[in-house]
């Protein structure tokens, strides 16, 4: 994975954690993509401060990553919703015995579209 984007999940998952300040930090030069000198004269400190926190911070999310695991464990858990929506996508109606099977089939597939879209997206 790029490391912008392995970085900006990270963020996603553990920012909570972060401190106030850590997090608007991150957020100026990540999400708004303002340069250090930037960040640095909006928050009277050095460019300097601000590089350091920003790496900093990178390290704290991948400690948090390494002993949580929440964004290895959302990967694990997208590869599966994928492998059960191709599954279930290859069944068609003549694959069941009665018409509330397929049904029931027909439901899940849509549960799984619903979930699509929120998580797959990724």
């Amino acid at each position: 994975m790029e490391k912008l984007a392995e970085i900006a999940l990270l963020a996603d998952f553990y920012s909570p954690l972060l401190t106030e300040k850590q997090r608007n930090v991150w957020d100026l030069h990540y999400q708004q993509d303002l340069s250090l000198a930037e960040i640095a004269e909006l928050e009277h400190i050095s460019r300097q401060a601000i590089h350091d926190l920003l790496k900093r911070t990178e390290r704290i999310l991948a400690e948090y990553e390494e002993k949580l695991g929440l964004v290895q464990r959302f990967w694990a858990d997208r590869e599966k919703l994928l492998e059960v929506k191709s599954l279930a996508g290859g069944l068609n109606e003549q694959d069941f015995t009665n018409r509330s099977a397929w049904e029931r089939h027909l439901q899940l597939r849509a549960l799984i579209a619903e979930i699509n879209v929120n998580i797959l997206a990724v």
